[in-house]
């Protein structure tokens, strides 16, 4: 498997940051939210795993260091304030909600 750049990591996890946001701003109402029991809807828990995964899936990559077939995000200079921010967010938002 090729390694992937820097640049095509941070592309990628910026659908987690759009999850985030969305459930941050749109709550059970949005369609990000991954639904265990469909005759139920989506419920505070579903919620809650769902930004949870996501905040764990960036702090992932933005660990990455170089090794494992890996990129090194971490030391990169690209800008990773929008993913940083949607950790917080998330974090909070769970927390909030709990």
């Amino acid at each position: 498997m090729a390694q992937q750049t820097v640049s095509e990591c941070l592309t990628a996890a910026t659908d987690s940051v759009t999850v985030i946001n969305d459930i941050n701003s749109k709550g059970l109402s949005s369609t990000h939210i991954a639904v265990t029991d469909p005759s139920t809807g989506a419920t505070q828990a579903n919620a809650n795993a769902t930004v949870k995964a996501n905040v764990d899936h960036l702090t992932t990559i933005l660990a990455y260091d170089g090794t494992n077939e890996t990129p090194n995000v971490k030391d990169a200079s690209d800008d990773k304030s929008s993913y940083t921010t949607a950790i917080t967010t998330g974090n909070t938002y769970i927390s909030n909600n709990s």
